[in-house]
């Protein structure tokens, strides 16, 4: 009898297969409240590399990290009112604290908009202080009727900018900096997910917003997720809560503002751009271990020699671990490692010291081989360079081949069966756009005729990406 795979097929059940590896490879479990989830210390460690990533990229666009509280009164989301009827049906709100009927219920943070308007409008009086460049890392809460672990929650973790500057064009760079010199490069460079940079419908955008900035990827099954945006936010905030500078005599002036995040969805997004059927494939940029080296037996010269290349490669510059779990099977233990998705395997046993050699698996690409012990540190970097590099060419290349132009709704509902549609976005307007809601087909962004991002929705050429999405 053939033994059972140790996942569900991607091919036989995608959905399937996200939630057997997420619980296989030890990412996360379903906490006791619908929707919420625990995550898991392998799970949080690709969190916290994504983090430390990120973060350096916004701290070099110039925001400096703060933090808000996560009670928000109900009033301050009244105040701008696309926002609050945007996000009124996933709101969860306290009424009742410390036994008592609270005299004004407050809001558990879906997003910081307003409760940090309430305080740039304290903080802004002369164009000194402008720009104000504010980045918070914090968990949000948003009621998910759909959940899903890592793509849709209840609570998740996140990063939010937010940014207040004296004219337009300044609050309009900005937002496009961040779209292009921080997410995309961390989401291109990084997790190795070609990402398509457009820019969101009317219908699409965040609300409150007057433009919003996307970065959609293609998942492994065809459908599309939306990694990251970045919004301008116009005068729409400023004016709620007067925010305004003071110009040359007594004239005072609202401010501009953008926003801007991403969340653990990212983490959804990696396992479903680079998972396969043996398990997750961590690009080695992000992988909090890219090397483990293994024992493949209790041997004392064995442990000895594995805790000793360790050491080189730690000295090398490469994340390292070493498994000397001899007490746990080798097979098992190789297992787990495919499962988590490290990017290199180095096995160890007896056999190998005699020859002086180790056996090499490489996760992205697959394959063993056996190389010289002494070669290992100056080999390893490249090897993991090249297998960064496979992930993004495999990223674009799915894209590219599923990605298809269609010319009316009926055939972009067909290519959204299996991937995405290119279709003009002047012939489908948004009556069109609605029609592809009611088949369950959204408009993920627009991009120019060339693929950049486009000024303006109307702008001619444009052309509409339309997928299923998560």
């Amino acid at each position: 009898m053939a033994k059972a795979p140790v996942l569900t097929p991607q091919a036989d059940d995608f959905p399937r297969w996200y939630q057997d590896l997420i619980n296989k490879a030890e990412l996360a479990d379903n906490g006791p409240v619908r929707g919420t989830m625990v995550i898991r210390p392998y799970g949080y460690g690709l969190w916290e590399r994504m983090q430390q990533e990120m973060d350096a990229r916004i701290k070099k666009a110039g925001a400096q990290n703060a933090y808000f509280p996560m009670f928000i009164p109900q009033s301050y989301l009244t105040k701008e009112a696309e926002h609050v009827e945007g996000f009124a049906p996933e709101l969860a709100v306290v009424t009742h604290g410390g036994g008592k009927e609270l005299e004004e219920p407050v809001v558990v943070r879906p997003t910081s908009e307003t409760i940090i308007n309430e305080y740039f409008s304290k903080w802004v009086q002369s164009h000194r202080d402008l720009p104000l460049l504010i980045n918070q890392w914090a968990n949000v809460v948003r009621w998910e009727l759909r959940p899903r672990v890592f793509l849709r929650t209840t609570e998740f973790l996140w990063q939010e900018g937010h940014t207040a500057h004296a004219t337009y064009e300044d609050a309009r760079a900005y937002a496009s900096r961040i779209h292009t010199e921080v997410y995309a490069d961390f989401m291109i460079n990084v997790l190795g997910i070609d990402v398509v940079l457009g820019r969101k419908t009317a219908r699409e955008r965040f609300a409150g917003a007057i433009n919003t900035l996307t970065l959609e990827g293609m998942m492994g099954d065809g459908k599309a997720l939306q990694m990251g945006t970045s919004h301008e936010l116009g005068q729409n905030f400023a004016k709620a809560f007067n925010t305004t500078y003071q110009l040359q005599g007594a004239e005072r002036e609202h401010v501009w503002q953008t926003s801007w995040g991403v969340s653990t969805r990212m983490v959804g997004g990696l396992i479903m751009s680079h998972g396969d059927d043996n398990g997750l494939r961590v690009p080695p940029r992000l992988a909090a271990t890219q090397v483990v080296v293994l024992a493949i037996k209790g041997d004392d010269a064995v442990l000895a020699k594995v805790r000793e290349i360790g050491a080189q490669l730690e000295a090398a510059g490469i994340r390292v671990l070493v498994d000397d779990r001899t007490d746990t099977p080798f097979g098992r233990r190789a297992v787990d490692w495919e499962l988590k998705g490290v990017p290199v395997r180095i096995e160890v046993g007896p056999r190998d010291l005699e020859g002086g050699t180790a056996m090499l698996a490489r996760r992205i690409p697959g394959g063993k081989e056996p190389v010289a012990i002494d070669a290992l540190a100056s080999l390893l970097p490249g090897i993991l360079e090249e297998d960064q590099a496979l992930l993004l060419r495999q990223s674009r290349e799915r894209r590219e081949a599923r990605t298809v132009d269609v010319s009316t709704i009926d055939e972009a509902v067909e290519a959204a069966a299996t991937g995405w549609g290119r279709i003009s976005w002047a012939e489908l307007g948004p009556e069109g756009e609605a029609k592809l809601a009611e088949q369950g087909v959204s408009v993920r962004c627009i991009v120019a005729a060339d693929g950049s991002v486009p000024l303006a929705d109307d702008q001619e050429g444009n052309i509409a990406i339309v997928a299923r999405a998560y």
